[in-house]
């Protein structure tokens, strides 16, 4: 499967990060032309620039990092085997070999094999 078909997900969300971000910048440029022009100062890059970081940071402090923590950190919860995924994971593994057992008990063991070696344990 290729990268961009893996994590598709991913890459619409950065290409809607990317063009927020490009669309927040432009438009705040727009803005600070306006308003340095409104009390007649001069226009100058390097304000523009602390004011636009001073707005992008506070966004994403109130918004962003609470959302990306949310995700992030339960992503890497439940793939470091939190106490609230593990419990759910190996109480359904147990469960489907006990069903394997019961539904073919001479083959079970082998097909347990099989699996564990074309899906080994992290």
């Amino acid at each position: 499967m290729s990268p961009m078909r893996k994590y598709g997900f991913a890459w619409v969300t950065l290409g809607f990060f990317g063009i927020s971000l490009v669309g927040h910048w432009l438009f705040g440029w727009f803005a600070y032309v306006d308003e340095q022009a409104m009390h007649h100062a001069p226009i100058q890059v390097g304000g523009y620039v602390v004011e636009m970081l001073r707005d992008t940071l506070e966004n994403w402090q109130s918004e962003f990092l609470q959302l990306l923590w949310q995700v992030v950190g339960l992503s890497i919860l439940l793939q470091v085997g939190s106490p609230q995924s593990k419990d759910s994971e190996d109480r359904s593994e147990a469960k489907l070999d006990a069903i394997l057992r019961k539904v073919d008990p001479q083959g079970a063991d082998e097909t347990l094999k099989t699996l564990s070696r074309k899906y080994p344990d992290h």
